[in-house]
């Protein structure tokens, strides 16, 4: 991050740098917290796990709470804790958790019905967005929701959570906003997905499929949105790109930035039963070997043909970073893809300048930008380690 803060600083467009990785899932966190300290704006080409989303979260909740008959109080409030908020009149819209935790120590013990609950919360809170809230249930709470029925409530939710939530998130966000670029593409996913189940539930009614039911609708909901992860359906343009290195190969940017490049990680180490020598060979057909079928995960050939498609997809050069050590002291060989690189090495002190309070891009990387651009030379592999 500290390199692309500095390149940034030299004219380098954002849209003209890529970062990327063979696997982003434990990078994710750590480059987020050094964009943030580098005033770096992430945008990750990861696929969303809509299920782990607030917005998901919320329609789920409708789909228990209207599916159960007497319900406890934390279960009544559970929409409103995943920042439930009517159409109209949002300003006052989400509930904090304090406030939602006020109301179930307020509230008295025990399953009720929905219009039990709404009685016994005029009489044991004064917040009159709860009555709100109450008011709502009791006009939506049909046991057997129709697809009409099922669009108004969590098409009106998901609604609701956009013009209210997403915002609030914003308000209460970092400066790298990934908080509010989670819950905008969640909402937008979610939207989505909302159509989705109602043509599903639509078609199950008609052949018999399922009777009508709120529990029909949750097991809709789950099965959609664990089908197809979306990717990245919401988009910043003033953000930098950081990829898996699957999806980089009809990419072309002039600088990548190729981080993890580890013996560890690319290629990927799988666990296996098969001990490693006998592995090799299969894959090498030798002996009584050949009549054994191989596992594509025993070979690197996946991981060396992304690991060439983050080379390709440089126009002026490639920068590839590593660690060295583990937590606790262990040593990190580099990948051995790195072999086949021609490379030129940053300096330690050179490394430890360009992280410093008076950052100076390294020679070797400060030598890419001055290449000409009429011509675009050939990559320059430079490992920043």
């Amino acid at each position: 991050m500290a390199t692309i803060s500095e390149l940034r600083d030299r004219g380098v467009d954002v849209r003209d740098i890529v970062v990327v990785a063979r696997d982003l899932d434990p990078y994710e966190q750590p480059l987020t917290r050094a964009a943030i300290q580098y005033g770096v704006t992430p945008v990750f080409w990861t696929q969303l796990r809509v299920t782990r989303t607030e917005p998901y979260a919320l329609i789920a909740a409708i789909c228990t709470l209207f599916g159960a008959g007497d319900v406890a109080a934390t279960t009544l409030l559970e929409p409103v804790a995943q920042r439930w908020a009517p159409l109209t009149d949002t300003a006052s819209w989400p509930l904090e958790q304090s406030t939602i935790q006020a109301a179930l120590e307020a509230l008295p013990p025990g399953h009720r019905s929905i219009a039990e609950w709404a009685e016994t919360i005029q009489t044991h809170t004064t917040d009159e967005r709860l009555t709100t809230y109450c008011d709502w249930l009791l006009s939506h709470a049909e046991r057997e929701p129709t697809p009409e029925t099922v669009g108004t409530v969590l098409g009106a939710s998901i609604d609701a959570y956009r013009e209210t939530s997403v915002p609030a998130r914003k308000q209460a966000d970092s400066p790298a906003l990934m908080a509010t670029e989670t819950a905008a593409r969640a909402t937008v996913r979610v939207t989505r997905l909302v159509d989705q189940v109602l043509h599903k539930y639509d078609e199950w009614l008609a052949d018999g499929t399922v009777s009508r039911s709120w529990d029909a609708v949750q097991e809709l909901c789950e099965l959609l949105a664990t089908q197809r992860p979306g990717r990245r359906e919401h988009s910043n343009a003033w953000a930098i790109d950081i990829m898996e290195a699957n999806d980089v190969w009809a990419l072309s940017v002039p600088f990548v930035i190729a981080v993890g490049a580890t013996a560890a990680e690319w290629p990927a180490q799988i666990d296996s039963v098969v001990p490693t020598e006998l592995q090799e060979a299969v894959l090498a057909g030798a002996g009584e070997t050949d009549i054994v079928a191989p596992r594509t995960a025993w070979g690197n050939g996946r991981d060396r043909d992304h690991f060439a498609d983050a080379m390709r997809a440089a126009e002026r050069g490639v920068i590839v970073t590593r660690y060295t050590q583990t937590a606790d002291g262990g040593v990190v060989y580099p990948s051995p893809f790195l072999a086949s690189l021609e490379m030129e090495t940053v300096s330690e002190q050179a490394r430890t300048q360009l992280v410093s309070t008076t950052p100076q891009l390294p020679e070797p990387i400060a030598a890419l930008l001055s290449a000409s651009t009429d011509t675009v030379p050939a990559p320059t592999k430079t490992p920043h380690e």
